[in-house]
């Protein structure tokens, strides 16, 4: 299966034009050298504001604390008006306004890439707007970087990213800030803005109970060693095809392979209980099997990018359901993995391969989203592929080896030999309010909470 250029690849651009260089046909990719013994560093920082404490501690124009079990930003007196005009419909309309901006962090890796994340709720009449600025290792300063626009419902504004934004050091792709490779430079510190966005004389307010960023300087490297399985769990996870949605939707991106990232979230969006009500479902062609699916795509698809496989309105379509919260974050091993299956919590990967790199796939691939649910007893990846030709084939078992490998690097080189990038443990973390103890602790392992 080759995939269509509209897949979700993290800076394959960037990196193929700073190597210059494709290896000889022959060769099989160098393991990249690892890191020093002697310096041991972590490789990811996870920074998410979700409680009173976090709200209070950055500084409000025009926001409120809305108490309960999950305090949330909400509008109170809005600090301003604004007028958007929508790139993909052309409608221009004035928004009354009010903007959190969060203190700075400084997280513990000096940082190649930034990826933030939301939960929120947004009534029809409302949107939001998150923005990251970040400081460099030489003291300099990028400016406000727009990382979404974002509304559970497409009715007010078209939900998208905004790419092309740089500033000759950082440049934004779509969902991902990176420092330019070629620079030497990281970013130390940053902070993130929220302008929550209603109709002008209403009462509305969208409501946000999280929002942060995953942080992390992943080292190049084409392979990763293998790591001694220690998990035995599998997870009961429903099972979903992307392939029997081939054609559906062409606004959407056409279902079929343009659809692994919402059939894999809606597939842990399901595992906790949730999902659309009949209500939400009515617009779907009631011909076609598994509604929800058209949903989740319908639901996380970006305008800019033209396809669903925004990495954060992923994660905020799964966080738009009752007492669901949702981050995007890389795991530094496939340890950390298999600790959050032995809690309970499955985990939506992004990894990228050639047909003969994973063993039983059938495909490859420049980038696609399956659902980790298990390990077998030998250590392999139990994994719910949704590139399969129905559901009762999306459960797969995958090498262990090549999955990691696939999953963890960060380069590899694609069908024509050029030197591609690969995502460095990205993955979706869904999981709901009340987690239990041992969900709670897997979570915090990672900066989670």
């Amino acid at each position: 299966m080759t995939t269509p250029a509209s897949r979700r690849t993290v800076l394959t651009a960037a990196l193929a034009a700073a190597a210059g260089a494709s290896p000889p046909s022959s060769a099989a990719p160098a393991a990249a050298a690892p890191p020093s013994a002697a310096r041991p560093r972590p490789l990811v920082d996870n920074r998410f504001w979700n409680s009173g404490a976090d709200w209070r501690g950055g500084e409000g124009a025009g926001t409120l604390i809305a108490s309960g079990d999950r305090p949330a930003l909400v509008i109170g007196t809005p600090a301003g008006r604004t007028r958007y005009t929508d790139p993909h419909t052309g409608r221009t309309a004035d928004w009354e306004y009010a903007r959190w901006t969060s203190p700075e962090h400084r997280p513990r890796v000096a940082a190649t890439e930034v990826i933030a994340s939301w939960n929120a709720r947004t009534p029809a009449g409302t949107w939001l707007q998150i923005e990251l600025s970040g400081t460099y290792d030489d003291g300099g300063t990028t400016p406000w970087f727009v990382m979404g626009r974002w509304a559970a419902g497409d009715a007010d504004v078209r939900r998208t990213s905004v790419d092309g934004q740089s500033d000759g050091r950082s440049r934004v792709w779509t969902d991902t800030l990176s420092v330019g490779p070629s620079s030497g430079l990281r970013l130390v510190a940053y902070r993130l803005r929220l302008t929550l966005h209603r109709r002008p004389g209403t009462a509305l307010t969208p409501s946000v109970w999280r929002v942060g960023a995953m942080a992390s300087d992943i080292p190049d490297r084409f392979t990763v060693p293998a790591s001694t399985p220690r998990v035995t769990r599998e997870l009961v996870v429903p099972r979903y095809s992307q392939n029997i949605h081939i054609g559906r939707y062409p606004e959407y991106d056409n279902g079929g392979e343009a659809w692994c990232s919402p059939t894999s979230s809606q597939m842990v969006v399901e595992y906790w209980g949730r999902g659309p009500t009949p209500e939400d479902l009515a617009w779907v062609d009631p011909d076609f099997a598994d509604p929800q699916v058209c949903h989740a795509a319908r639901h996380t698809y970006d305008h800019r990018y033209e396809g669903c496989g925004n990495w954060p309105f992923n994660a905020a379509y799964a966080a738009s359901y009752h007492d669901m919260n949702a981050v995007v974050t890389r795991l530094e091993s496939l340890d950390r993995l298999e600790s959050l299956v032995e809690a309970g919590i499955p985990a939506v990967t992004s990894q990228s391969f050639l047909e003969r790199e994973l063993t039983g796939a059938g495909y490859g691939t420049s980038g696609h989203l399956m659902t980790v649910v298990g390990f077998t007893p030998g250590g392999d990846v139990i994994a719910n592929d949704p590139a399969s030709p129905a559901n009762d084939a999306v459960r797969r078992v995958y090498r262990r080896a090549e999955w990691e490998t696939i999953w963890l690097r960060t380069k590899r080189y694609d069908a024509g030999g050029k030197v591609a990038s690969g995502t460095g443990g990205v993955c979706y973390l869904f999981w709901p309010e009340r987690p239990t103890a041992a969900q709670r602790k897997a979570l915090a392992a990672l900066g989670i909470g």
